[in-house]
């Protein structure tokens, strides 16, 4: 468990600095339906990727503990869920968004009850190691 923990924060962590630095260079352009943003808009945008970078290197950061602080992966796991609900409330109160926003926001629900399952794995599995004796 603690092995697919470490690959699911290291792909999670890769994915949101990546897509954040993306917005941060291209604004708008990778936004679907975001040619009509405008200015203020892309800024929102490049604002909100530079968040998204500094969350992908949290999650790198969590990756490369041991063992893997699962209040860390909790914390980080439960801002990914408030960002799919906020799709769900951005859906409700003003329509239904491109299919891709729909996409994203099945994987921003559906990944944090398995990164809550698993945030313990690390920690118990060195709990369960056996510890040298001295003395």
């Amino acid at each position: 468990m603690t092995g697919l923990l470490k690959w699911l924060s290291w792909i999670m962590g890769i994915a949101c600095a990546a897509i954040g630095a993306v917005h941060i260079v291209s604004g708008m352009a990778p936004v679907p339906d975001g040619d009509s943003g405008g200015a203020t808009v892309d800024s929102l945008v490049r604002f909100f990727g530079a968040i998204f970078l500094g969350y992908g290197l949290a999650w790198i950061w969590v990756a490369r503990q041991s063992p893997i602080p699962s209040k860390a992966v909790r914390l980080l796991a439960g801002i990914l869920f408030l960002g799919g609900a906020s799709r769900l409330v951005s859906w409700a109160d003003v329509g239904r968004p491109n299919w891709f926003q729909l996409v994203l926001m099945a994987i921003e629900l559906a990944l944090p009850p398995l990164y809550f399952w698993l945030s313990t794995a690390g920690e118990r599995e060195a709990a369960d190691r056996p510890r040298d004796s001295v003395g």
